[in-house]
């Protein structure tokens, strides 16, 4: 089993039409700043390597980079780091995103030695960790049954709006979860994929970090 480059899931993502935030993956700090000129921060930043398994752990993954000279000082301090932590490590480059505001998901799928590929949804955080509130359902599945799976979740309300809160955009997770059972469908080398988190509000749903595994 291994991992897909970042490169290669960014080509899945495109096809099936999964949108992620706005990022690049970096190979240098001019390319860090030249991005960001552009963007919107705050920004966070992360290593992109098969060699470094717990990023945050490693010093790999900094979050709310308010401004040009926070995005400087991160992205040194972080290159040392790893170059003094992994020196061996081959590093596909440095990720910058901007940062997305809403409800943490997580939408995953596996391939099941019985059922064949199955898709999963559940809230992230505490829901996740500590209540195990989550759904699944076999591939291939469409928008109808995507939308199903959200309401067997315990914390459905939350995708309705509870406490004056907006309820989130149903279509936009419906679409990622009925894209990747297509991926699973279609690509049988593809043995598990985690979108974690995904972050949805009342107007999108965006893919914040993926690993698909072969």
């Amino acid at each position: 089993m291994g991992l897909l480059s970042f490169s290669e899931v960014s080509v899945l993502l495109q096809k099936y039409r999964i949108p992620y935030c706005n990022q690049q993956l970096c190979a240098t700090l001019d390319d860090a700043l030249t991005f960001a000129k552009k963007a919107k921060f705050p920004l966070a930043m992360k290593v992109i390597s098969q060699d470094i398994i717990h990023k945050s752990d490693a010093g790999g993954v900094v979050i709310g980079i308010a401004n040009i000279g926070d995005l400087r000082n991160a992205y040194e301090t972080m290159t040392l780091t790893l170059q003094k932590k992994f020196p061996a490590a081959k590093v596909e480059g440095i990720l910058v995103q901007e940062m997305a505001e809403g409800t943490e998901l997580i939408v995953g799928a596996k391939r099941d030695p019985t059922f064949g590929p199955v898709v999963l949804l559940g809230l992230g955080g505490i829901f996740v960790e500590v209540l195990k509130d989550v759904s699944f359902r076999v591939a291939p599945l469409t928008k109808t049954d995507a939308k199903a799976m959200i309401d067997e979740l315990k914390a459905k309300k939350i995708f309705y709006g509870v406490r004056g809160k907006k309820p989130l955009n149903i279509d936009a997770v419906a679409a990622i979860l009925a894209s990747i059972s297509d991926i699973m469908v279609k690509n049988n080398t593809i043995q598990e994929i985690d979108l974690n988190p995904v972050i949805a509000d009342d107007k999108k749903a965006i893919a914040v970090d993926f690993r698909f595994i072969t």
